[in-house]
């Protein structure tokens, strides 16, 4: 098993113990500091370490400080993570089997270097029961629905609406959504740190930890492409086709080319329209065939409560961005009041 280890000067002896214990198991361990017992802030050590337990399922975390509360605190602001504070080996156990947390959290002042190695070990050993406690869980892990209402996202929006738009301008406003949506749904991308010289002097700055993963929809997803392309020209592309069958409005498969081998990534699945949501839920259990389990998140323009619905009961673990939940679907399976078919609009088949 793969442990992140990180304490501040206050937890530091305990993180050297326990990590003597895990290379003594066999298990990977990588220490996100501190090094030593010179004071240090415990958000500077949690933040790096939660931001890499969320990268994959197969890790877990342990955070030690003083008091534990605040290693606890910074580690829950991050969604994902499920962080406990236990001082008991039972409080460890009851926290895997009816929370399935992630993430332990020590406080030095509370226990014995001895007893932070049991409670290592408990916290190792002990499995989540499932059960009646997937259903809670859940509640905790689905993300909101993310709306974004800034006023540039709402005039586009209102002009991408009116059927009177040319094909041109729809275009244009399809790609100019899709740069401002993308700028929120990446607001929380863990960075690192990077040293630039400018033409004066060094200085620190900050650059993407994870690589991006873009996915449209075939074929309107397609015009979400190139903006953010544009913006992240490294983000590697995969592609989903995928069409809505008029009679049963299920989706039917049709193409499917992701990349391999990409790791830690957030992926963003690209649709401009989350109507019935029978596509997106396809999509994305295609690409969990395929490994992709981790940063999934899913950008629209335009999102029906139906859909909303169908993606959070099938894929809780997805993050929604959109930029309007309308009323409804009429008989049809079209959003109401929508914008019509995104695809007939951005490719002139109407």
């Amino acid at each position: 098993m793969e442990i992140i280890l990180g304490a501040d000067h206050a937890g530091y002896e305990y993180k050297e113990a326990i990590k003597e214990y895990l290379l003594k198991r066999g298990d990977l361990v990588e220490d996100m500091g501190a090094t030593s017992k010179e004071p240090s802030d415990y958000p500077d050590f949690a933040r790096p370490v939660v931001e890499r337990l969320v990268f994959s399922n197969e890790r877990r975390a342990i955070l030690i400080c003083g008091s534990g509360v605040g290693m606890s605190i910074v580690a829950n602001r991050c969604r994902g993570v499920r962080a406990g504070r236990c001082l008991t080996v039972e409080e460890v156990k009851k926290a895997r089997q009816h929370n399935d947390i992630n993430c332990l959290t020590l406080a030095s002042r509370g226990i014995s270097v001895e007893q932070a190695v049991e409670l290592t070990e408990a916290f190792l050993t002990t499995e989540f029961e499932g059960g009646r406690h997937i259903k809670r869980l859940k509640k905790i892990d689905t993300p909101p629905v993310q709306v974004v209402k800034h006023p540039l996202v709402q005039t586009k929006l209102t002009q991408l609406r009116d059927r009177a738009t040319s094909k041109k301008e729809f275009r244009e406003l399809i790609g100019e959504l899709t740069g401002l949506m993308f700028y929120e749904a990446t607001r929380s991308c863990p960075t690192t740190e990077k040293i630039v010289e400018t033409p004066l002097q060094k200085a620190e700055g900050r650059e993407l930890l994870q690589r991006i993963v873009i996915v449209p929809i075939l074929r309107a997803g397609l015009g979400m492409v190139d903006p953010i392309l544009k913006l992240v020209p490294t983000a590697k592309v995969g592609h989903v086709g995928l069409y809505r069958d008029e009679t049963s409005l299920e989706p039917v498969e049709y193409y499917l080319k992701v990349p391999e081998n990409v790791g830690e990534c957030m992926v963003l699945f690209l649709d401009p329209m989350l109507a019935t949501g029978g596509s997106a839920v396809k999509a994305l259990s295609l690409l969990k065939e395929k490994g992709f389990n981790n940063g999934l998140r899913f950008l629209c323009l335009v999102a029906a409560p139906e859909g909303i619905a169908a993606l959070q009961e099938n894929h809780p673990d997805v993050s929604i961005y959109t930029a309007a939940v309308d009323e409804r679907l009429n008989s049809r399976g079209y959003i109401i009041p929508g914008l019509g078919d995104a695809g007939d609009r951005l490719f002139g088949t109407v």
